[in-house]
């Protein structure tokens, strides 16, 4: 990473309003000075990767986002080194990062600079971001590749899968997600243990043939939905509980749509068909 010309320029950052109080008691991290990134840190990225976190004693939010990667950080034990960067303090530093806004996190491996964020995102997705991290610097030969953490509610639903015992892995899979609301493998794997439990023992073609008979029964057409699913046919199946959406109100429009969302889980969100369906289903709610 080479530091550009103007690195003596300070960073303007005046939106942040008025100074606030300092955080109480140590933060995590080391300090980054102009010194110390030139001198240790650049070198040192050669061995593991360095993330660095630019905050404001004027942005609580940048504040929080330290913490969690201070908790992290301390959760791997070494893999990857964390340094902070008071954006008021040294702002010869946050210009030599190029900081625009607090927070900003940035990456070095191999002395090269890898922006990773610049808004204050939950404790899982910087998670994810720090894995990305780890990977991308193991593939440089950089430190070693992130171990992967099966949490155990995932063991318990992966066993209870194994043995068919649907309703335990559901079980499971939920107790997952009352302690960690927003980690996504736990919504996946719900979401499939979920459809795997309607779908079992289903004639899949006497249910197609119920749905055309009867095309305005919730019932065969939420199981025929979940067949298509199944086979591949995402399209056919969104469409359909799609039409059944502006054809019934209260409980029974909920539960169409909230089939419909767990049918979305199953799927990449950056697939182009969820998110054609997605805005349909939005458009026919509102």
């Amino acid at each position: 990473m080479s530091l550009p010309p103007n690195f003596g320029r300070a960073v303007d950052l005046s939106s942040l309003g008025k100074p606030k109080a300092e955080p109480a008691g140590p933060m995590p991290g080391i300090e980054i000075t102009p010194e110390n990134l030139t001198n240790e840190f650049l070198s040192l990225s050669k061995d593991k990767p360095v993330v660095l976190i630019c905050w404001s004693p004027r942005s609580p939010e940048s504040q929080e986002v330290v913490a969690i990667l201070g908790k992290l950080a301390l959760a791997d034990q070494g893999s990857w080194v964390l340094g902070r960067v008071d954006v008021d303090a040294q702002p010869q530093v946050a210009q030599a990062l190029q900081t625009r806004a607090v927070p900003f996190a940035v990456a070095i491996i191999n002395e090269q600079m890898v922006p990773l964020f610049e808004q204050p995102y939950p404790e899982e997705q910087i998670r994810m971001v720090i894995d990305k991290v780890l990977a991308l610097a193991s593939e440089q030969g950089v430190g070693g590749a992130p171990t992967e953490k099966i949490e155990p509610e995932e063991e318990e639903a992966i066993a209870a899968l194994d043995a068919g015992d649907y309703a335990k892995a559901e079980a499971a899979y939920k107790k997952l997600l009352a302690r960690k609301p927003n980690d996504n493998f736990a919504i996946l794997g719900l979401a499939q243990t979920q459809l795997m439990a309607r779908t079992d023992g289903i004639d899949g073609a006497n249910v197609m043939k119920e749905a055309s008979a009867h095309p305005d029964n919730i019932d065969i057409q939420l199981q025929c939905a979940d067949i298509e699913i199944v086979s591949g046919y995402l399209e056919p199946a969104f469409a359909r509980l799609l039409r059944l959406i502006p054809l019934f109100d209260g409980a029974e429009k909920k539960l169409v749509k909230d089939r419909l969302i767990e049918l979305f889980a199953l799927v990449d969100p950056a697939d182009p068909r969820v998110i054609k369906a997605r805005a349909a289903l939005a458009n026919a709610l509102f």
